[in-house]
C-alpha cells in the first residue's frame, strides 16, 4: 500500500503495453497485493504471508487467492498504470475482500461468486477513493476493502441464495469482562495482532507472519512489533476484556498504524517515532468504539480504526512542524 502512481486523465489513451502488462508482471502484481495489506512489495514477503494465510486454513488460503487474482486480473483488463499493477496497489483490498467473504457468509458456491464480485469491486473503489482522497495529501489505504465488505456483508441476508446464516467462525462468544491480562493472552496476542489483520486469530500464523515482514526489512519487522505491543499495552491499560487481548482484537489495527507512519509515511526521526506510538494508541482506543457502533446495526469493525485514524492524523501533519513526512509523500 506504498504511494500510487499518478493514473492518466480522464479520455487519455491506454497505456502502451510494456512489461508489465506480461503475464509475469500479473502475477507478480498478484503475489505483491498480499504482501501490499502490510505495506510490503517484497515478493519474500508476500510469498510467507500466503504460506501463513494457508496454514490457517485452505478455505482462509484459497479465498485469499481468488481476491488477489481477480483484482489484479480486473486492473490488468482496465489497463491500470505500470507500478499500481506489478507492485499490488490495486489488488491488496480484494485479498482482505476475499477473507472477508468466507469469514462471514461461509463456505458455500454462492461465496465464491460474492468473492470475485469483491474483487472486482475493491480494484475500482481502490482507484476512485485514491483519486478522491490525493488533493487532501490522503491514501485510501485499506478503505476501498472496508466500504466493499460493509455494503456486501450488510446485504447478504437479504438475498437467499447469499445468505445461509452466519457462520460459527464469525459469531463472537460471550466475552468474559475480566481485564485480567494473563502471560498467556499476552505472548499469544502479541502474535495474534499480527495474523487479525487478516481474520485471523491464530498466534501461530502471526508468528510466520511475522517472520515475513522481517524478511521485508528489520525496520518493517520493529514497527510491527512495536505496534503490537503498543496495542496491547493500550488495551490493558484502559481495562479491555483480557480474552479479546489474547485475540488480538485490539491490537491488530495498531500494527497496521504503526506500519503506516512508521515504514511508509513519516521519516526516521524521534518526533515521528513518537507520533507512530500516539498513532498506534489512538487507533487501539477507537477499535473499542467502533465496535460498539458496528455492533448496533450487526456489522463489523474490519479496519476501521486504522483507516479512521491514519487519516486524521496524517491529515494534520502539515499544521505539525515537527512531524515530517517522506520525501514522496510531501
Amino acid at each position: 500500500m506504498a504511494s500510487q502512481s499518478s493514473e492518466p486523465g480522464p479520455g487519455a489513451p491506454p497505456p502502451p503495453r510494456t512489461a508489465a502488462h506480461t503475464w509475469k508482471g500479473t502475477a507478480l502484481g498478484a503475489l505483491r497485493g498480499v504482501g501490499q495489506v502490510d505495506f510490503q512489495a517484497s515478493v519474500w514477503c508476500s510469498l510467507v504471508i500466503l504460506v501463513a494465510l494457508w496454514v490457517a486454513g485452505w478455505e482462509i488460503g484459497l479465498f485469499a487467492t481468488i481476491g488477489a487474482v481477480v483484482s489484479t486480473l480486473t486492473a490488468r483488463l482496465l489497463a491500470v498504470s505500470h507500478d499500481s499493477l506489478t507492485q499490488g496497489l490495486m489488488t491488496y483490498c480484494g485479498v482482505l475482500g476475499g477473507i472477508a467473504m468466507v469469514v462471514y457468509l461461509g463456505h458455500h458456491p454462492s461465496t465464491y461468486v460474492m468473492a470475485v464480485c469483491a474483487a472486482v469491486t475493491c480494484t475500482l473503489i481502490t482507484a476512485a477513493l485514491g483519486n478522491l482522497l490525493r488533493p487532501f495529501g490522503l491514501k485510501a489505504f485499506t478503505g476501498p476493502f472496508c466500504l466493499v465488505s460493509l455494503v456486501m456483508v450488510l446485504g447478504a441476508p437479504s438475498f437467499e441464495r447469499v445468505w445461509h446464516g452466519t457462520p460459527e467462525s464469525a459469531v463472537t462468544p460471550a466475552t468474559p469482562k475480566s481485564p485480567y491480562v494473563g502471560w498467556t493472552d499476552l505472548w499469544q496476542g502479541f502474535f495474534s495482532n499480527v495474523s487479525q489483520i487478516f481474520f485471523v486469530e491464530t498466534w501461530y500464523v502471526g508468528l510466520i507472519m511475522l517472520a515475513g515482514l522481517f524478511l521485508a526489512g528489520w525496520k518493517v519487522g520493529l514497527y510491527a512489533v512495536l505496534g503490537s505491543v503498543v496495542g496491547i499495552l493500550t488495551a490493558w491499560a484502559l481495562g479491555a476484556p483480557a480474552v479479546l487481548i489474547g485475540e488480538g482484537i485490539y491490537g491488530y489495527n495498531a500494527v497496521l498504524t504503526s506500519l503506516a507512519f512508521g515504514v511508509v509515511l513519516l521519516r526516521p526521526t524521534g518526533w515521528n517515532l513518537a507520533y507512530t506510538v500516539l498513532a498506534a494508541a489512538a487507533t487501539t482506543a477507537l477499535t473499542a468504539s467502533l465496535s460498539v457502533l458496528f455492533e448496533s446495526f450487526d456489522s463489523h469493525t474490519f479496519t476501521w480504526p486504522f483507516n479512521i485514524a491514519t487519516w486524521a492524523l496524517l491529515a494534520a501533519v502539515p499544521v505539525l512542524s515537527r512531524i515530517t513526512l517522506r520525501a514522496d509523500d510531501s
